[in-house]
Order: structure tokens, then C-alpha cells, then sequence
């Protein structure tokens, strides 16, 4: 066996876990918190990457807010370019909600911003609302605990994940794309600069699988074979290992915080039990297996045995070899090395909404009739590579309207043979049906719409303002897969 030397437990929970794993009782916070975006340096494979991130005022990557409190944050940009944060899975005033010119303008270098909003409680995350921004790791988890989470007997881990490229964002996405055309979009605001040809060798081209029941067809699941997956900024070589006690419980809060990356989680020899998904509570859901797509955040309870050990929770990516990952470890324990890659392909989760259609959602939304019913027509092709609703591209799209207070069921039906995980601003909705079943699940903020796949969700009009509703796969958001649920008073 291989144990770990590089870094001991010592080191692990000094340093990146120090920023990541929550304690069951948690310092006081201040009544201002400060959010810094800045460059870091992160050792890659022994390779060292600068990347950015969001530091809090001592130093640590995220956010953790008590019960109760507000979301009373100074952001400063300390980077050289103007960005925005977008606080994922909150629902902030609109105009504090961090979408470029809608209706803030960027955040410029040496500027600094203020955001005051009642906190949504739950596993969330905050990134920037550009894409190569975003590709550069500039997000972090945002997690606001609640009463129950401060009286359990347990420890909190957070399970951060990514894929990076030590190409330049606009890089990869020329890669991509293939030059494809930004369909309206303002460049400026989407962060890109104008796209180069293709490299057919850096992208998946080959990772695609055969659509059960469907015959000749193949859905694309990777489009972008990245160099490393990361899991709370570091890659199997050297994982966080974290210390955890015999017969205790641990909740682990896994964000995925991917561009392009679906991810299975998998929990080894530890049983789990599903319990809240994108921050809100579901009747629990035992399993070794949960599949997360970009900007889904999975709640997953763990029961380290008496006896103790080193139990590895990994992140597969879906459709391919690669895995990432951290280790639950009690003292003692040896911790034998994992290997980057499993023996075979794993398997694909944009085929199969099983797994959604198996939640419920412990508080639903009241049952009241829909004011309307729109469907959105999810296309595109990989080539040329451009992503659509209802045939339109961002800036010649037409909004999902409704009126503050109005219910509004919106079925997302996909005839691409990609899966798009699409994400709502402002808002939770409520799956209430997969395919052509109907079912009283999961509330959520961003749902996964498989090849092919039909799902319909309920929502609650908000506040009337301009809110975004887009693909979280950050190419398909890139190249116009973006429309907006434009809500009137």
C-alpha cells in the first residue's frame, strides 16, 4: 500500500481544508463580511497554475453564514479585468443578482461593491457570470447553515469540483466552438474575445454513447477533454484528506462548480443518503451513486463506521475514465493512493432521469393551477456549434413572461443530443414532471434536461424585473443558449 506523505492531516486541514470543512459550531461571524476576487496559485500535477478565486477577509475561499444571517457582503475586485458575481442559488434584489448590465455594470478593477439581502439557507455557490471568467475558477462555495445543521452531531465537509485548463479560457472555448458565432450576444459581456479555429484534438469528440432504445443515435456527453479535474482546488495525486471521527456522521455538500463537466459521486464503501439538492431539503434517498450536473449542488449524509478507516468519496466524470475526489480518514488510518483513472468509462447520467424522478421535496410548493404553460424547445448541434431555445440565440431571444405572484410551469424539452442543465435566477422552482409522468419533486434552482429528455418545472413569479434563465454548460451558455423570465408587477 502507498500511504500520503506529502501533505499529512496537519497540513490538509491547516491549509485548503481549513477554507472548505465546516465545523459543527462556527465562530461568530461579523455583521460585514468581505469578498475578495484575486489570482491564486494552485500546484496542478506538480505544475503550477494561476488561476482566480473568491477570498473571504481571512483569506479562505467561500463564504459560511450562520442561521439567521444576512447576506451583508463588501465585494472588491482586485483583478486587472472587470468581472461580476452572480450568488447562486440566492434570491437577492434583482439588482444585486450580478449578471452583466442587468441592470448593474460590471465590477471594475480596484472597485468595490456592497450587497445586503436576506439569505437563502442551503448548499450554494457564487461565480462569475462570464464564462471564461468562470473557466478560471473565479466561484467558491456560498453555504448558510441552518438551526438543524448547527444542533447535528456532525461534521461538515464541502466536496468543491471543476474541471480546468491550463490553456486560457478563450482558448478553450475557440477550441470548442470552432469559431462559432456569438449570435447577438455582446461580446463584451459574455467575456469573449473574437474565436479561433478548431482543434479537433483537444475536444471529446469520441465521448459519446448510444441513447437506449433510440437506434443509430448517440448523444455527445464531453465536448472538451480538460487536464485536470479538481475536487476543493486539487486532483487525485494529492487529495485533501480529511480527519473524521470514528462512528461519527458527516455531511458532505458537493457543488459542482464544472464548465462542462457531469459528474457521478460516488461514496465507496459508505452508504449514502441524499438529503438536499441545489440547498433545499428531499426525503432521503439511500444510495453509493448520485450524478450532479453543472451548477446542482448535492447534500449527501455519511456514516463513518466504529471501527474506522480511509474512505474515499470521488467525483466520476461522466462517460470517460477520469475521477477526482477527497478522503474521509480517522486518525490513524492508512490512506492508500487512488489513481486519477478508473479501469473503464463511467457510465453516462445525461441519459436517465431516474434519479430525479425518484425526489420529493420535504416543504413543496402549495398546489395551485398554472396562469401558463410555455414549453422551451432546447436545441443546437456540435456543428456548427451554436445552443438555442426555441430556435433563438440571446439577444434575438423571446422571454418567458408572467406577472409577480403568478404560478408558471415551464417545460423544458430537449431534441439536442446534449444534456443541458438549466438554471433559473432569482427563483426555486419545483420539478413537477419528468417526461410525461407527473411527480411532486426535488425543489431546485437548476435542472438537468437530458438528450432527448422532457422535464417541467413549477415556479412562483418574483419580484418584476429581468431574470435569466440559461444553460449552465458554460460553451452552450457562450454561444447564445440564454433567454430570460421577464416578470411584470
Amino acid at each position: 500500500m502507498i500511504t500520503f506523505s506529502r501533505r499529512g492531516f496537519l497540513a490538509a486541514s491547516a491549509a485548503t481544508a481549513a477554507s472548505l470543512i465546516l465545523p459543527a459550531r462556527a465562530r461568530a461571524q461579523s455583521a460585514r463580511m468581505s469578498l475578495t476576487a484575486t489570482t491564486r496559485t494552485l500546484d496542478i500535477r506538480g505544475r503550477a497554475a494561476t488561476v482566480w478565486g473568491l477570498m473571504d477577509g481571512n483569506g479562505r475561499s467561500g463564504l459560511v453564514l450562520d442561521p439567521g444571517q444576512a447576506f451583508a457582503v463588501d465585494l472588491t475586485n482586485t483583478l486587472t479585468e472587470p468581472t461580476i458575481i452572480h450568488w447562486h442559488g440566492q434570491i437577492p434584489p434583482n439588482a444585486q443578482d450580478g449578471v452583466p448590465d442587468m441592470p448593474m455594470a460590471t465590477l471594475q478593477p480596484g472597485e468595490s461593491r456592497a450587497y445586503d439581502f436576506a439569505a437563502r439557507p442551503g448548499t450554494h455557490w457564487m461565480h462569475a457570470h462570464i464564462p471564461a471568467h468562470e473557466m478560471l475558477l473565479l466561484a467558491a462555495p456560498l453555504v448558510v447553515r441552518r438551526p438543524e445543521d448547527v444542533a447535528a452531531d456532525r461534521q461538515d465537509v464541502t466536496l468543491f469540483l471543476h474541471d480546468f485548463s491550463f490553456k486560457p479560457p478563450a482558448e478553450v472555448l475557440a477550441e470548442i466552438t470552432g469559431g462559432a458565432s456569438m449570435a447577438g450576444m455582446d461580446h463584451s459581456q459574455m467575456g469573449q474575445d473574437g474565436m479561433a479555429g478548431m482543434d479537433m484534438g483537444a475536444m471529446g469528440q469520441g465521448d459519446m454513447m448510444a441513447m437506449p432504445g433510440m437506434d443509430g443515435m448517440a448523444m455527445d456527453l464531453n465536448d472538451y477533454n480538460f487536464d485536470a479535474y479538481l475536487a476543493n482546488d486539487r486532483t487525485l495525486d494529492d487529495p485533501e484528506v480529511v480527519q473524521v471521527d470514528k462512528g461519527s456522521k458527516v455531511l458532505v455538500r458537493v457543488i459542482n462548480a464544472a464548465a462542462a463537466t457531469v459528474f457521478w459521486i460516488d461514496t465507496g464503501a459508505l452508504t449514502g443518503r441524499l438529503v438536499a439538492v441545489d440547498g433545499e431539503p428531499v426525503q432521503p434517498l439511500p444510495g453509493n451513486r448520485f450524478g450532479i450536473a453543472m451548477g446542482q449542488r448535492l447534500d449527501i449524509e455519511l456514516n463513518v463506521p466504529a471501527e474506522g478507516g480511509a474512505f474515499p468519496v470521488l467525483a466520476l466524470r461522466e462517460g470517460a475514465r477520469e475521477r477526482t475526489g477527497l478522503v474521509l480518514a480517522t486518525p490513524g488510518a492508512t490512506v492508500t493512493k487512488v489513481a486519477n483513472m478508473s479501469d473503464a468509462d463511467h457510465p453516462a447520467f445525461s441519459a436517465d432521469l431516474t434519479q430525479e424522478a425518484a425526489l420529493r421535496a420535504v416543504t413543496p410548493l402549495p398546489e395551485r393551477a398554472a396562469s401558463s404553460q410555455p414549453m422551451l424547445m432546447l436545441g443546437g448541434s456540435m456543428m456548427p456549434y451554436v445552443w438555442t431555445i426555441n430556435g433563438q440565440t440571446w439577444g434575438k431571444h423571446s422571454p418567458v413572461t408572467a406577472k409577480t405572484g403568478e404560478r408558471v410551469e415551464i417545460m423544458f424539452h430537449n431534441m439536442s443530443m446534449m444534456a443541458h442543465p438549466m438554471h433559473l435566477h432569482g427563483h426555486a422552482f419545483q420539478v413537477v414532471g419528468v417526461g410525461q409522468n407527473r411527480i411532486a419533486g426535488a425543489v431546485r434552482d437548476t435542472v438537468h434536461v437530458p438528450p432527448m429528455g422532457m422535464v417541467t418545472v413549477a415556479v412562483d413569479a418574483g419580484e418584476a424585473a429581468r431574470w435569466m434563465l440559461h444553460c449552465h454548460h458554460m460553451p452552450h451558455l457562450s454561444t447564445g443558449m440564454m433567454t430570460e423570465f421577464a416578470v411584470s408587477a
